[in-house]
């Protein structure tokens, strides 16, 4: 077209940025070569120690020398063994334990392996053969180590001796209580059985010319009910434990003539009761009637003499107030107070046995039954029999009897209270209807404790050989034994042919 311009031809942008590029290159590379120079200096002028050049090489090195490996996993793993032995020695020396054998192996084996360390550098091996039998001696003083402390874990490690120790103390425990079950089971068979010596008097009595006319029934009976005697009741088939209950209430009363002993046994001990009552009466006038419980007629043919005491009322109809001894106690002082002691109208007069937490109702019934949860209370205190004041017009108006009947009744399974034990049914029958009495009229555990405060067996009214050590068995305590012998009548003939140690 006339007149238009030429067109303009613009210089191409590849080669522009070729351009650009060349000497951006340029500078960069002058640039690493000046770095690189100046750290190789450096590295020159500041090289590390020959035994820790290994650690400094970076991620762009060549590939490490596997001896190099080696040598350094064998020696840190000989160094943490070492460190292991020093802390073990150490410790041994400072709990100063009867283990000198241990303190003698870990000090050896820290000095080895102390020794063996330097050996270990890199720099010194300069081969495989070389480091062969460094390596295998290593390893061996590291197995030996692992195998030592390993061995002797158990002495130092305080858990493991902690759990060792609760074992052993449970496993004491285990055997105390065995123990002691096996001791209440022995001495419960002690006390049931019959000695020989026991045996013996019951068979020379029972031979005795008399023992035929004691069968015949008591003449004049009501005079053992005069209204204002002293009455006390003992059931019992151990004749000489009776008969130190007689003596010892009759030789210490002010006036033993009102003295009225009511003594109910088995029939086939009654004429053994009655010949030795016969030829060695009662001291001082006091009188004593002895009957079988098949005397009575109460309407049960299931009664023993441990549950006949709850039908008191029923056996001796004419009597308003009775004193219930149990024939394992001996009497020391004068009982006539017993008669007056005011039982502000309850049933039953007794000395309480608790004591803090201790002998309260929940250690004799079972409150998981709904009966006796419902009923009674388990921190009520229990009380014992033993020396019981009995008044018979209260225990008649409270129907005690019956309910002694009704939980009789619902214990036929055992689920109330130990069918063989007495005390909880007494507990249940003269619940809300007992008196405590004054602990000085009372004072027990002399059958099984050997720590009773000797001032209260001194000044105590009564004590009571409660427990399975009774007086006239060889497991008696020796330092109250004295206590019941000195009211044994030793004149008595059978005594000596029976060989009573007395």
């Amino acid at each position: 077209m006339a007149g238009s311009r030429p067109p303009v031809r613009p210089i191409p942008i590849s080669r522009r940025v070729l351009l650009s590029a060349f000497f951006t290159l340029l500078s960069l590379f002058s640039i690493v070569s000046f770095l690189s120079s100046s750290s190789s200096s450096s590295d020159h002028s500041s090289s590390p120690p020959a035994d820790h050049r290994h650690h400094r090489r970076s991620f762009l090195s060549l590939p490490s020398d596997p001896l190099l490996s080696r040598v350094d996993l064998l020696r840190r793993h000989a160094s943490g063994h070492h460190a292991l032995a020093s802390a073990y020695a150490s410790h041994s020396l400072r709990l100063k334990l009867d283990h000198s054998r241990l303190l003698r192996q870990f000090t050896d084996l820290q000095l080895s392996l102390s020794a063996l360390l330097p050996r270990l550098d890199p720099d010194s091996i300069p081969d495989e053969d070389a480091l062969r039998p460094l390596e295998k001696e290593a390893k061996d003083r590291i197995k030996i180590a692992r195998q030592l402390v390993s061995e002797s874990k158990e002495s130092f490690d305080t858990q493991l001796k902690i759990h060792k120790l609760q074992d052993t103390v449970l496993s004491a425990r285990d055997q105390l209580i065995r123990a002691h079950r096996l001791r209440t089971l022995s001495g419960s068979i002690a006390a049931a059985s019959t000695p020989k010596s026991l045996h013996c008097l019951a068979l020379r009595l029972l031979s005795h010319p008399l023992a035929p006319k004691t069968l015949a029934p008591i003449p004049n009976l009501s005079a053992f009910f005069d209204p204002d005697a002293y009455h006390l009741a003992i059931f019992s088939n151990n004749v000489i434990a009776v008969a130190v209950v007689v003596a010892s209430a009759a030789k210490n009363a002010v006036d033993s003539r009102r003295l009225v002993f009511h003594v109910v046994t088995d029939r086939m001990y009654l004429p053994a009761m009655r010949v030795w009552f016969k030829l060695r009466p009662p001291p001082g006038h006091a009188r004593i009637e002895i009957r079988s419980l098949t005397d009575f007629s109460l309407g049960r043919q299931d009664l023993d003499l441990f549950t006949l005491r709850f039908y008191l009322p029923a056996m001796y109809p004419e009597l308003r107030r009775i004193v219930l001894l149990e024939d394992d106690v001996v009497v020391q002082r004068d009982l006539a107070d017993l008669w007056r002691v005011d039982l502000e109208g309850r049933v039953n007069g007794a000395v309480e046995m608790c004591f803090g937490g201790f002998r309260r109702f929940d250690r004799y019934l079972n409150f998981s039954h709904p009966v006796v949860a419902e009923r009674f209370s388990p921190r009520v205190c229990a009380w014992s029999f033993g020396v019981n004041v009995f008044d018979l017009d209260a225990w008649r108006r409270e129907h005690c009897t019956d309910r002694f009947q009704e939980y009789q009744s619902l214990n036929e399974d055992g689920i109330l209270w130990k069918p063989e034990a007495v005390l909880p049914a007494g507990l249940m029958t003269f619940y809300m209807t007992t008196t405590p009495l004054d602990k000085s009229w009372h004072v027990m555990g002399l059958g099984y404790n050997p720590s009773v405060n000797l001032e209260e067996i001194h000044n105590a009214a009564v004590i009571h050989f409660n427990g399975n050590m009774k007086p006239w068995l060889d497991v008696a305590m020796n330092q109250y034994k004295q206590l019941w012998t000195k009211y044994v009548d030793t004149e008595m003939e059978f005594l000596p042919l029976c060989n009573f140690g007395v």
